[in-house]
């Protein structure tokens, strides 16, 4: 298990990948009510600017999330997303991964803290699709 004090800055992280599926979008629709043509319409796909259906932005930032080993670290809670700028789509196929490293830590209080990591979120062809500051709370040693 590791806690805030065992990161240190600087430090990368490389997560498994998982490939983004038809069903993921169309299940991700479902879900979240976002039905827009654009990732749900075939031939009105083909006329925009990708050229096919592309994944939900969303849809992207909860399975990159899914991807971080939290189960490895002594989490909190999620803290939250900042400065989150999509750079490509992500495709139906793409097998998605993320690169993080330790951008910050935080003191909390004796217990906790917060510490920030840079991430990009690529794809098979270590294209960037996305780039945020993902941070978590965890618990000090």
């Amino acid at each position: 298990m590791r806690y805030f004090d065992d990161f240190e800055i600087g430090e990368k992280i490389i997560t498994r990948g998982r490939s983004i599926t038809e069903s993921d979008i169309v299940l991700f629709a479902a879900f979240s009510g976002d039905w827009h043509r654009l990732h749900t319409d075939i031939e009105f796909a083909k006329k925009g600017p990708f050229g096919e259906r592309i994944a939900h932005g969303f849809l992207v930032l909860a399975v990159s999330s899914g991807l971080m080993p939290l189960e490895e670290m002594a989490i909190l809670a999620f803290y939250g997303m900042d400065k989150v700028r999509f750079l490509a789509p992500t495709k139906i196929g793409d097998t998605i991964h993320v690169e993080m490293e330790v951008a910050e830590k935080q003191e909390k209080d004796e217990k906790s803290g917060v510490v920030s990591f840079m991430s990009r979120i690529r794809n098979q062809r270590e294209e960037d699709l996305a780039i945020l500051t993902m941070k978590v709370a965890l618990h000090r040693k």
